[in-house]
């Protein structure tokens, strides 16, 4: 076997694209990822953490010189000693053939890298970015296809990182929810709609759904909601000005006025509940290309209204309004649109609840939602006689 450096030639590119395609062609769940999306996490011009971090991805070749293994490192400085015992860096993008000596010397070639720059630990697989994409290893759900941005991995990468001493940092559920009025009433208590009637009629509480020309408005709305219940949560920095209003214009060609909702007390913001388009319902029909005859099928899917699927990318209340019913009223709140006759969208998934958020998988089930995917985030200890502990429940 030899490992290979990917850097910057455009054969080693492709083939760190093509792998999964030979890997997953017969399986009838896998949705290729678009080629920029992957790509665009290796570019230092588009990809803002290489402004702190730096990452390396190899190819592992057999005898053959066929590839049958990828894998990626990367390090970030500014969260690498945030709430961890130690410095921690990161692997992801991890495929491989079913073998067990390839896929340990993919997993040697990260942690000796690492190493090398300072780090005693690794988690994996994960993103050189934010959490919201290619985040955690499937080991639940194999028979559904995967939301936009979420990995779809092979079921014998499971005892692959085990085997390899990899345990279990945090679980990342994802929960489907009926969007139909009269599922939603068979699996909801009547108390909780009449405690979200309650807060929905207080008139110092206002819910309403983003408009695009305010968009600027929203994103710092969401800035301030952001910082004040995730950021110290998610061994990430608060999130700038800059940062918010480049992801509110990242998500604007996609994004649905009616999906995305905040909460405010007395003109304050409180809440938010972003949704979007479950996009990989429509993605599955272009093979990871967005060339113009990509375009066209995404147009065309979009005008005829084929995807039936939304999914929450992130839930946020600001500590003080916490256990207040603030979540029931801003999902009662998005009923006003969701039940209307012949209103596009028939689910929910709820993407990305860890099991380190009691809050949040309340707030799935209190809705009716039923977990039917679950992720892993591992961590790797180089120091084999060290405590391992799980992500701290917040």
């Amino acid at each position: 076997m030899q490992l290979i450096e990917v850097g910057d030639n455009p054969a080693y590119q492709k083939e760190f694209l093509q792998l999964p395609v030979r890997l997953y062609r017969n399986n009838p769940c896998w949705i290729r990822p678009l080629d920029n999306d992957i790509e665009d996490v290796f570019d230092p011009v588009k990809n803002k953490y290489f402004q702190h971090g730096e990452c390396i991805r190899w190819l592992l070749l057999d005898d053959q010189k066929q590839v049958i293994g990828r894998i990626a490192a990367f390090i970030n400085r500014e969260t690498a000693n945030r709430n961890n015992d130690q410095p921690t860096g990161g692997l992801g993008f991890f495929e491989c053939i079913n073998n067990q000596t390839a896929a340990f010397a993919l997993f040697d070639a990260a942690k000796d890298w690492l190493q090398r720059k300072g780090m005693e630990a690794m988690d994996g697989p994960i993103n050189f970015g934010e959490r919201d994409r290619w985040w955690g290893l499937l080991v639940d759900g194999f028979d559904k296809e995967p939301t936009y941005g979420m990995p779809y991995t092979q079921p014998y990468y499971v005892p692959l990182f085990e085997q390899y001493g990899f345990l279990d940092y945090f679980q990342q559920l994802t929960f489907l929810l009926p969007m139909r009025e009269d599922r939603v009433r068979q699996l909801i208590h009547p108390s909780i709609f009449e405690r979200s009637v309650r807060t929905l009629n207080d008139p110092t509480y206002d819910f309403r759904h983003v408009t695009k020309p305010e968009l600027e408005k929203y994103a710092d709305d969401f800035r301030y909601i952001y910082n004040k219940a995730w950021a110290r949560h998610l061994s990430v920095g608060e999130m700038s000005e800059e940062q918010s209003r480049a992801l509110m214009l990242r998500m604007k060609p996609i994004l649905e006025e009616e999906l995305i909702w905040f909460g405010y007390h007395k003109g304050e913001p409180i809440a938010f509940f972003i949704t979007l388009p479950e996009l990989n319902q429509i993605f599955k029909h272009v093979n990871g290309k967005l060339n113009l005859i990509g375009k066209l099928k995404v147009l065309y899917h979009k005008v005829m209204k084929t995807n039936k699927k939304a999914f929450g990318v992130i839930f946020g209340i600001i500590p003080e309004y916490q256990g207040r019913g603030i979540e029931s009223a801003i999902a009662l709140a998005f009923t006003r649109v969701a039940w209307r006759p012949g209103y596009q969208y028939e689910e929910l998934e709820l993407n990305w609840v860890g099991d380190f958020n009691p809050r949040m998988i309340r707030f799935a089930k209190m809705l009716g939602g039923v977990a039917h995917k679950k992720h892993i985030t591992y961590r790797y200890l180089f120091d084999r006689t060290r405590a391992f502990k799980r992500h701290p429940v917040i």
